[in-house]
């Protein structure tokens, strides 16, 4: 019996000390004060700034963009229009045709001298450019003698031009006799239009420089 009793008070000891462990309160946590607060918000304010700022000048740079783009296109679409108009514009001018005396074939002054000149400058402003001189003639005449008159007015046009520094591989030359009249009268009206050299170009001519 005498050892009973230290071991009861042992286990009224224990008890209490584990009923005092389960009563203990755990500490209270720490409360942000206004100051953290106030800081954390202006952090996270700077933040959404920083990333509406960066946002803005990507859009910024996008639209500059887009605009260049923009306006490279429409140069590019004028300077094409601009060269789509002197191609058309130098045709014109290459295609106009000389006109020759009865039963001549030199070169008139005047006039016929001056669009050979012009043809002159385009073919040197355009180097890639080849030509073909076609020269017809009246209804007069055997078709064996308008042959050769025609082939003689093409090819005096072409010595013109290769006289003043054509190469002479960039002219072709033929007839075609009395067979293209572009007036089919038999008038001295008709058969002055009729006596002519025709050109047209053969070669290099999808964009036409001015001269």
């Amino acid at each position: 019996m005498r050892l009973a009793i230290p071991a009861i008070g042992l286990a009224v000891v224990l008890a209490a000390a584990a009923c005092g462990k389960k009563q203990a309160a755990p500490p209270p946590a720490p409360q942000p004060n206004q100051d953290s607060i106030e800081a954390a918000r202006r952090r996270q304010q700077a933040e959404q700034d920083s990333i509406a700022r960066a946002q803005a000048a990507r859009d910024s740079a996008a639209r500059a963009q887009a605009e260049a783009d923009r306006m490279r296109r429409q140069r590019e679409a004028d300077s094409l229009a601009a060269l789509g108009r002197d191609t058309d514009a130098v045709k014109a001018i290459l295609g106009q045709a000389i006109h020759f005396d009865l039963d001549k074939s030199n070169i008139r002054q005047g006039p016929d001298a001056q669009a050979l000149d012009d043809k002159l400058k385009i073919l040197q402003a355009n180097p890639s450019l080849t030509i073909e001189i076609v020269g017809h003639a009246d209804e007069r005449g055997s078709d064996e003698y308008n042959l050769a008159l025609g082939n003689r007015r093409a090819v005096a046009a072409k010595q013109y031009l290769t006289g003043r520094g054509i190469d002479a591989a960039r002219v072709s030359t033929r007839s075609a006799g009395e067979e293209q009249p572009v007036d089919p009268g038999h008038s001295e009206d008709a058969w002055s239009k009729n006596r002519r050299d025709e050109f047209s170009a053969s070669g290099g001519a999808n964009s036409l420089r001015r001269p």
